[in-house]
């Protein structure tokens, strides 16, 4: 099976550094083949294909402990495989981009906050911004002009955003791209 891990907090304004190359080898060391990482905000694309009765709380606990062997650090880890990927791509707008005119971005979601309910908690004003529920994820867009009117920075630094991970959707369809790329080897 083919996943992504997705890193948390990881190479920003300093802070929990982690070099990609040694991360690679941490993710191989652990266990995982067909290791690929996409830039620096903590990326990993891995086949496993051991049976695991839980695979994505399984794989995190031991991706976040080889992490903490390695590095040091104790880092959060958020999996997703292929076929969820899939899905949350077929929800995402085709004409949402990350650009000088809009800002759109995957918020991925820990099961603590994964339901639709969710919703009701985000800070987005009303008629600023769209945002939509798939199941894993919040899918997010702005146009750049409104972005700081929407309410969504009151997100940053509140406890839901500690259940959640972001990536702009140009990241996003990459990561997709790399994991479809490392399921046809």
């Amino acid at each position: 099976m083919i996943y992504v891990a997705l890193l948390r907090g990881i190479n920003m304004g300093g802070k929990n550094k982690l070099d990609m190359k040694q991360l690679k080898g941490t993710f191989e060391q652990a266990g995982m083949q067909k290791v690929v990482t996409y830039i620096h905000s903590g990326n990993i694309i891995f086949a496993d294909h051991q049976e695991r009765s839980n695979a994505h709380t399984e794989l995190a606990e031991l991706l976040e402990q080889a992490i903490a062997a390695d590095f040091g650090l104790h880092i959060k880890v958020l999996v997703r495989n292929l076929e969820e990927m899939h899905k949350l791509m077929q929800a995402l707008p085709s004409d949402w981009t990350n650009n000088d005119q809009a800002k759109s971005d995957v918020l991925f979601l820990w099961d603590e906050i994964n339901d639709v309910d969710v919703l009701e908690k985000i800070p987005l004003k009303s008629g600023i911004g769209e945002i939509i529920y798939v199941p894993g994820a919040l899918l997010y867009s702005v146009s750049r002009e409104e972005a700081s009117r929407s309410g969504m920075n009151k997100l940053v630094g509140s406890k839901m955003y500690s259940y959640m991970t972001v990536r702009n959707v140009n990241t996003t369809r990459k990561i997709y791209a790399l994991m479809q790329a490392a399921a046809e080897i």
